[in-house]
């Protein structure tokens, strides 16, 4: 009697811990054009990011995580399907959306709302033009395109409304509002913050924060380009130009040296001043799950949509297969499964996003999804993972820069400009970390660029990718 009397508590308690009241919440927190390095926790000499410190602390930390495409609409896009760019059809910004009620490659928001969750999207949205709702959130609160830092204009469930504020405190506002509101079911909310995209304006408090720091100078700011692709620099001309669309008639081989270094500029300082108003955010979302006892069981995870350059071979932006562009910060709350402190060292995507969402949700993965979820690497199983990864970058507004189709190892980089007769690119990431020294004219690794060639084509085949 006593033995069946245990079997049956056993049952109940297993019957509980697989209802839908146990499921764990999620909230999914992005950051615009927020580099891999940008925060005290991933490296940052001088900004103050405590709130962030403190979810890293109490989390793990993807050391190498990337977008694969570094532009911020496909990264969007890819972080929503768990699906490359030439999958789910945005491959520029702002563009008509190939599937536009997302039936062909839908968001996880919509596969977790048809599994039982209550979902919100809080913030950019900036796929296709316009702020009106879109399929898989019970709840949206968005704006047109970037948006504006003071007093935007919202589209909150379809209602049309000017806010009062910084756009930064106003979205804060709105996820807490969110996170207050009485539900039965799990939930899942996406806040996506405008910051700290330009054009950059903190909030007054902060205006005059780090003023007395100096930005360091890149390894990288004086890069000649000698060796590199012509486009390349092309590109570099065209923006001390200040244009878009065309380019010198004369490129040089190599480029003279930049301007003096500016230590002090304050569009690259307000970037860091932004983010005090995300960490305090990311603060009160903390406070509030902890005060609803709700925190330990939420999966919390904070990215950038891509990286950016600061000064890095002479740019700013993003779009290039540069280290700088391509990784982003990656931390993830959830003590059941992620352990406090700990460092994850294997490539992590943002198209791995979706997966892992569902499957620590219960959620069937489908087929169509290109990314793997995290649960095996923050379990300690690393066997199997992926070796390299796809970078793509399709022609957009900087007419400049060609498409571009790379594989990145543990250890090199191959870029190609499929559609423009020019240089590859190689790379030796341990030996040359700052990528100054093009190799694919260089004899002695003729048969490494064979090797990555073929390993493209290789990824390029098994992902579907075509020109």
């Amino acid at each position: 009697m006593r033995s069946f009397a245990f079997l049956l508590t056993c049952l109940l308690s297993a019957a509980t811990l697989a209802s839908p009241s146990t499921r764990p919440n999620v909230i999914f927190i992005l950051v615009d054009d927020l580099r891999y390095d940008a925060l005290a926790c991933t490296g940052h000499p001088w900004v103050q990011t405590p709130n962030l410190d403190r979810l890293r602390a109490e989390g793990v930390w993807f050391r190498n995580a990337f977008c694969t495409t570094s532009l911020c609409s496909p990264s969007r896009a890819s972080f929503l399907t768990g699906t490359y760019a030439h999958t789910h059809g945005v491959t520029r910004n702002e563009v008509k959306v190939v599937d536009p009620d997302w039936s062909r490659t839908p968001s996880f928001a919509q596969l977790l709302q048809k599994g039982g969750y209550e979902t919100g999207y809080i913030g950019k949205w900036h796929i296709a033009p316009h702020a009106d709702p879109r399929p898989g959130f019970d709840h949206w609160l968005s704006f047109k395109g970037q948006g504006e830092y003071i007093d935007p204009e919202l589209n909150e469930n379809g209602r049309t409304f000017k806010a009062q504020g910084h756009n930064t405190d106003i979205l804060n506002e709105h996820a807490i509002k969110f996170l207050e509101t009485k539900r039965e079911k799990p939930f899942c909310l996406y806040l996506s913050y405008k910051a700290v995209h330009d054009p950059r304006t903190p909030r007054e408090t902060d205006a005059n924060l780090y003023s007395d720091q100096k930005l360091p100078k890149p390894e990288s700011y004086t890069d000649t380009f000698a060796g590199k692709p012509r486009w390349q620099r092309a590109t570099i001309l065209t923006q001390h130009m200040k244009a878009k669309t065309s380019a010198p008639d004369v490129i040089p081989d190599e480029l003279p040296p930049p301007p003096p270094w500016n230590a002090t500029n304050k569009d690259r300082l307000n970037y860091y001043r932004l983010l005090t108003a995300i960490d305090e955010g990311v603060g009160r979302i903390r406070e509030l799950l902890d005060k609803q006892g709700q925190l330990d069981n939420t999966i919390i995870i904070f990215a950038g949509d891509n990286g950016y350059f600061m000064g890095e071979h002479r740019l700013g932006d993003k779009r290039l297969m540069y280290e700088e562009s391509i990784r982003i910060p990656l931390l993830m709350r959830y003590p059941p499964l992620a352990k406090a402190g700990a460092t994850v060292e294997q490539m992590a995507l943002n198209i791995d996003l979706a997966p892992t969402l569902l499957d620590l949700a219960g959620v069937e993965i489908p087929s169509h999804m290109q990314g793997k979820s995290w649960r095996a690497l923050l379990e300690g199983n690393v066997t199997g993972w992926r070796k390299s990864f796809l970078y793509e970058y399709w022609l957009d507004l900087k007419m400049t820069i060609p498409d571009l189709v790379g594989i990145r190892t543990n250890d090199w980089k191959l870029c190609r400009s499929p559609g423009v007769e020019d240089v590859d690119e190689l790379y030796d990431l341990k030996a040359d970390p700052h990528e100054l020294h093009n190799l694919a004219a260089d004899p002695a690794q003729a048969e490494k660029l064979k090797s990555m060639r073929g390993e493209l084509e290789v990824l390029m085949k098994e992902t579907g990718y075509a020109r």
